[in-house]
């Protein structure tokens, strides 16, 4: 098996045209189509339907392609979206491919494995509950025995979208006389979000079934996954898993490594996974290096207590710009400045998802030495 990643750019949320040529002429298969992650030029709140634009024009060049309904491919291709390309981010779409093409076997060396899974869809009283966090870990299992990874240690990011409330969700509880888990949509997303990553970290080992407690969500930060990283989105029904890591099952130049990040300005941690892979130790990843990056993953948050390193931020008291948005930009420019390149999926909100207010960067990049053979030759 063989791990195959398109990162694709887009001059609007409903732009599908660089996939459709690649389908066209041979390069992608459509039956190969394991997940989509990408960033949209929306606003990331509950009101973004970019996202929900990009997912139908997705589905809807799959359909032409696989002759299923759409629907039917949505329940089973994970189209996961991050809205908000603020700062320098550039908007782009990563197309992860399961190719049953292979190289010759090797028994020493491990390659990028990909896996996903989608759940049933989640009951609105239990989004952001305990059993909500139940469920993800349940997909997030399902996820890796579909990648073939047996062992936890060997995943290095898992990418999560889940469902969130509505104000005419809620109101459609209240009104069956059940409890709403939020009181709002905004809390809500939140709730979905701390839910699906300590979905992540129950699946993963990093917390024990008897640990968790849905009183403690935005509340215990010590307790957290070092490898979510959870959307949530009013265009999903169900729990969205992709998991990607390495394996020696799986061959091919594709590698990936994730380190987490203590806070917004970390550069440290943004360049030790460029080492990890064996990037050069340049302040900027150069032009021929940065053919081998095939995609950038980032989950950043503000850090609570208003300051980083001891000087005060102003991100949560702004009304005029979420603080969402303020982090996205800030973190999204720093990674950009060491990798040299602008298409980077950076997402906001990491309620338990690395330290903190901190978060983690995954990279998928060919392998140094496949990079050298194919300049050879």
């Amino acid at each position: 098996m063989q791990a195959k990643v398109f990162r694709l750019s887009m001059a609007h949320p409903g732009d599908l045209s660089a996939l459709a040529a690649l389908l066209d002429d041979g390069t992608i298969r459509a039956a190969e189509i394991v997940a989509v992650i990408g960033k949209t030029e929306g606003n990331g709140g509950v009101n973004d339907f970019t996202r929900g634009y990009f997912t139908d024009s997705l589905m809807s060049l799959l359909a032409r392609h696989l002759n299923r309904p759409p629907e039917e491919i949505a329940r089973t291709v994970p189209c996961i979206l991050s809205g908000g390309t603020e700062g320098v981010l550039s908007p782009h779409y990563v197309v992860l491919c399961r190719s049953a093409e292979s190289l010759a076997p090797s028994e020493s060396v491990a390659a990028l494995a990909i896996g996903a899974a989608c759940s049933g869809d989640t009951p609105f009283e239990t989004v952001g509950t305990a059993d909500h966090t139940r469920a993800v870990a349940q997909s997030v299992r399902a996820a890796m025995a579909d990648a073939g990874i047996d062992d936890p240690a060997d995943l290095h990011f898992v990418q999560v979208k889940a469902p969130c409330l509505t104000s005419d969700r809620i109101a459609a509880l209240q009104a069956a006389g059940l409890t709403s888990p939020a009181p709002n949509a905004g809390v809500s997303m939140a709730r979905a979000r701390a839910a699906g990553a300590m979905g992540v970290a129950l699946a993963t080992g990093e917390i024990d079934e008897s640990e968790l407690d849905d009183r403690e969500f935005l509340k215990n930060f010590d307790r957290f996954s070092s490898r979510a990283s959870i959307s949530s989105g009013v265009e999903v029904l169900c729990n969205e898993v992709v998991v990607l890591g390495m394996s020696p099952a799986w061959n091919g130049p594709l590698r990936i490594s994730h380190r987490v990040m203590a806070d917004a300005i970390d550069i440290a941690a943004v360049r030790g996974v460029f080492s990890d892979l064996g990037f050069s130790g340049a302040l900027q990843v150069g032009a021929q290096e940065r053919d081998r990056l095939r995609a950038m993953f980032v989950k950043c948050e503000p850090d609570q207590s208003g300051q980083i390193h001891g000087a005060r931020h102003t991100m949560l008291n702004d009304t005029d710009i979420d603080p969402q948005r303020h982090i996205r930009g800030a973190v999204g420019g720093l990674v950009a400045g060491v990798a040299g390149d602008t298409r980077i999926f950076v997402s906001g909100g990491a309620e338990h998802q690395g330290p903190f207010g901190g978060g983690l960067i995954a990279v998928i990049a060919e392998a140094a030495e496949a990079c050298k053979e194919g300049q050879a030759q």
